[in-house]
């Protein structure tokens, strides 16, 4: 057997390609992620600007806050803010709350049919919600939900993402120190609160985070089944600065926008760390 020999002239070309493919990998993702903030930063400028200098390249004049004052006192910002965190709070408890309990049940115990539910859990991930969203409006209006945070709700109560990607996380948990856990008396769901959640603590807060998110942006549903400002969500609160029959005001809208992304953002700003690394810890790319 011959030991392979690497000559210094080509370690040193080695080398030099393996930096030359680090700065174009660190330059690709300085690219994407200045195309993804190009948007959102141009919509915080148009917030700021005045209408007649909104779409022009004017730095020195034409700040103003009157947009976001103006769409403030326009709409019911403070009711519909109140409905959105009402109903992401909610959900996001409801959905990890009912899901913690079925995936435990799907990664510890064996039942009749185990295997056909928990393939019906994995098929829901296969249909986009959009395409029941005629089934869903019969529903919930037939339990007399319709226009209500309850009825927003609803549809979304289970998540067969979490359930699917809790389940592989508690099968990770090692059958000792539930056997152990048993012989110390503990109940089921003791053992699910004290053996599995902390195992899962990073899926889980790595799932609230996206499940927050989503639902505090989430736009069609909420404007199929809400009708009243009572349960509109911020999302739903907006879409008035979009009718085409008073015409669209561009600074308006962004002003809006900048309205209901600014708390998710600024949540984001100052927790980033912890964001990143529950993220990193769940294996949720």
């Amino acid at each position: 057997m011959s030991d392979t020999f690497v000559t210094p002239d080509r370690a040193r070309r080695i080398a030099r390609w393996e930096r030359t493919a680090t700065r174009l990998e660190v330059l690709a993702a300085w690219l994407i992620a200045l195309l993804w903030l190009a948007p959102l930063a141009y919509i915080f400028w148009a917030a700021f600007r005045e209408t007649e200098v909104a779409l022009s390249f004017q730095p020195f004049t034409g700040w103003t806050f009157d947009n976001l004052v103006t769409v403030w006192n326009t709409a019911p910002f403070d009711r519909f803010y109140f409905n959105t965190t009402v109903l992401v709070i909610g959900l996001s408890a409801g959905q990890i709350i009912l899901g913690s309990l079925a995936a435990y049940a799907f990664a510890r115990y064996r039942f009749p049919l185990h295997n056909f539910m928990f393939t019906l859990v994995l098929l829901q991930l296969m249909i986009f919600p959009e395409v029941l969203l005629g089934e869903n409006f019969r529903l919930v209006a037939n339990l007399g939900l319709a226009d209500t945070l309850a009825g927003i709700g609803l549809p979304y109560l289970a998540s067969a993402f979490f359930i699917f990607l809790l389940r592989q996380s508690f099968k990770s948990v090692p059958l000792e120190l539930v056997e152990a856990a048993e012989v110390e008396g503990a109940s089921r769901l003791e053992i699910l609160w004290k053996v599995y959640v902390p195992v899962a603590r990073p899926t889980i807060i790595a799932f609230g985070l996206v499940s927050v998110s989503f639902h505090w942006n989430n736009f069609l549903w909420p404007l199929v089944i809400t009708q009243s400002v009572e349960s509109r969500p911020i999302t739903v609160g907006i879409y008035r600065f979009l009718s085409p029959e008073i015409g669209i005001n561009f600074t308006a809208l962004t002003a809006g926008t900048v309205i209901t992304v600014l708390p998710l953002l600024a949540l984001f700003l100052v927790a980033q760390r912890a964001f990143i690394q529950n993220f990193l810890r769940s294996g949720i790319k």
